[in-house]
């Protein structure tokens, strides 16, 4: 048996009074989707457990099967690892956004999703004036870098930037647990960083293009290198791999023992290469891979803008371009692929941030008879045979189907 899990970050929502007290599922044209539904049987899934934040790093891990408690330690190093960067176990690993900051509030958590051509001058710029042995930064992919700061001490409390947008930097600035030094370089680097940018070519540029202006850094999600097993040692998959535009998606894969698989034309926004992921997931199957595991971010950064209408349509094109390519290559799949499909997340329009409401998932197992659940949203899956699963009881059951 194959596994295919499509996983549409923050694809749920809530409802939204403009559109009639139903959500962008519930009103978003999606035939493809609801067809696998009608072959699947169903069910809601905690993906974040209660000691820990609702991000997209800890509810990916559980949905690949890790006990987050047991084994997450920070978002940085996780793209620390995408990005092949060689820390050691005394350097605390940062998530590092580009922001923007407009009057001294927090406007925008990735400076208008610049580029990484753009971005990576910055981060050049950075390493020049700010960087030294102590602390360097890396290029990652748009407004989503990483900062080392070797030997730098535990205890430290981020906000992540998506969840305070319009709220005034400095009541959301790092924090210590306890007297703590890193805490206060921490701080510097922002307010200097803010300094640095704000006049920086690359801004001018941007400036006078009327665009978002990158212009400071906002570390966030500190950890040390984690000691994970393998897929393969948890779970006996002998082969697997990755798919997505998010670094922190490849660096669980890398860190889980999985290839990654990188579609040219993947943005993590709603102008992806979604058909080419589509593609490069069933390419991945027939290689002989026995787990793809296949994230799209658009719905996710549909969320943050709090742009409903364009989350309708990063729905649509996901049920058009990925899932009806899956449908139609499990005809020629046949009895050998089980397939998944859900979010990790809720990131409602509403709230432009993720929250930790229980998500709707699916899965469509060929020895198995589906349930009777025909539409794919946020109410019906209740209704589903498989029920309610807590964390890494989703990885059990799609590879036992023993429900």
């Amino acid at each position: 048996m194959k596994y295919l899990v499509i996983l549409a970050d923050g694809f749920a929502d809530e409802p939204i009074e403009r559109l009639g007290g139903k959500t962008p599922m519930m009103v978003a044209d999606t035939p493809h989707i609801n067809a696998l539904c009608k072959m699947s049987r169903c069910g809601t899934l905690k993906t974040v457990p209660d000691s820990l934040h609702p991000g997209s790093e800890v509810a990916n891990m559980t949905i690949m099967g890790y006990d987050a408690e047991k084994y997450y330690e920070g978002r940085g190093v996780l793209e620390a690892a995408a990005l092949g960067i060689d820390v050691d176990p005394s350097d605390l690993v940062f998530r590092c956004n580009l922001v923007t900051v407009e009057q001294a509030k927090l406007q925008n958590h990735s400076a208008g999703h610049i580029s990484t051509e753009e971005a990576e001058q910055l981060i050049i710029s950075l390493n020049e004036y700010l960087g030294n042995e102590r602390v360097q930064f890396y290029t990652g992919v748009s407004y989503r870098h990483v900062m080392v700061i070797k030997g730098g001490q535990e205890g430290v409390v981020c906000t992540p930037p998506h969840d305070v947008p319009g709220e005034y930097v400095e009541t959301v600035l790092p924090k210590p647990m306890e007297s703590n030094d890193t805490v206060k370089l921490l701080r510097q680097l922002m307010f200097e960083s803010n300094e640095l940018l704000s006049n920086h070519p690359v801004n001018a540029r941007r400036r006078a293009e009327g665009k978002a202006l990158a212009n400071m850094i906002w570390p966030w999600s500190p950890g040390y290198k984690p000691q994970m097993p393998t897929i393969k040692a948890l779970y006996g998959l002998d082969r697997g791999a990755v798919i997505s535009a998010v670094d922190l998606i490849h660096g669980l894969g890398k860190l889980g023992g999985l290839q990654s698989i990188f579609v040219e034309g993947a943005t993590g926004l709603y102008t992806t290469n979604y058909k080419g992921k589509a593609e490069a997931a069933i390419k991945a199957l027939e290689d002989g891979n026995d787990y793809v595991f296949l994230h799209i971010e658009a719905p996710d950064e549909a969320g943050h803008e709090g742009d409903v209408e364009l989350k309708i349509r990063t729905l649509q094109d996901i049920d058009q371009k990925v899932v009806k390519p899956v449908l139609d290559y499990l005809e020629k799949a046949g009895s050998e692929l089980t397939v998944a499909f859900l979010p990790d997340h809720p990131t409602p329009c509403e709230v432009r941030t993720h929250t930790r409401e229980h998500v709707p998932f699916m899965i469509y197992r060929p020895q198995h008879a589906a349930d009777a659940v025909e539409v794919y949203d946020e109410q019906s899956v209740k209704e589903g045979a498989i029920g309610f699963l807590d964390q890494t009881e989703f990885m059990q059951v799609l590879l036992s189907g023993n429900k």
